[in-house]
């Protein structure tokens, strides 16, 4: 964030940060800015909600051995859908038209997190079970 100069960062648990305030995760000041959307807008949160369009997310895990060598095994995810839009700033993400899949690390335990994302949930499902079936076959 610092490097970016962003005004604000957040984490899909509800962990926001705005440097403005501090650099560290901050729920109420999610809720402050969510509320002061809400006034802004004058709207509900209901209609708020209906304002964007649906999406789902699944997310999933897949444990890691000690000495794993992660990096290889996203390299040949990376060659498998190389004409797929790929970004690795952060672990590794595969877009696939409207629908994504990233993969990273964790930096507390010894698991691989995948998290995809569709407009129904089914796509969402099998697209994670997609890429963790390329990484189990990899291992």
């Amino acid at each position: 964030m610092k490097e970016v100069n962003a005004v604000i960062g957040g984490e899909g648990n509800g962990g926001i940060i705005v440097p403005d305030f501090h650099y560290g995760r901050d729920a109420l000041i999610g809720i402050g800015l969510f509320l002061s959307h809400l006034a802004i807008q004058d709207k509900t949160i209901k209609s708020l909600r209906q304002s964007y369009p649906d999406y789902f997310i699944s997310k999933n895990k897949i444990e890691l051995e000690n000495g794993f060598d992660v990096k290889s095994i996203f390299e040949k995810i990376k060659k498998k859908y190389k004409n797929q839009p790929v970004n690795t700033d952060d672990g590794l993400k595969i877009e696939f038209d409207t629908d994504w899949v990233h993969l990273r690390t964790s930096n507390t335990e010894p698991i691989i997190r995948i998290y995809a994302e569709s407009d129904y949930e089914t796509k969402a499902n099998n697209i994670a079970s997609r890429l963790m079936q390329d990484i189990k076959e990899l291992m």
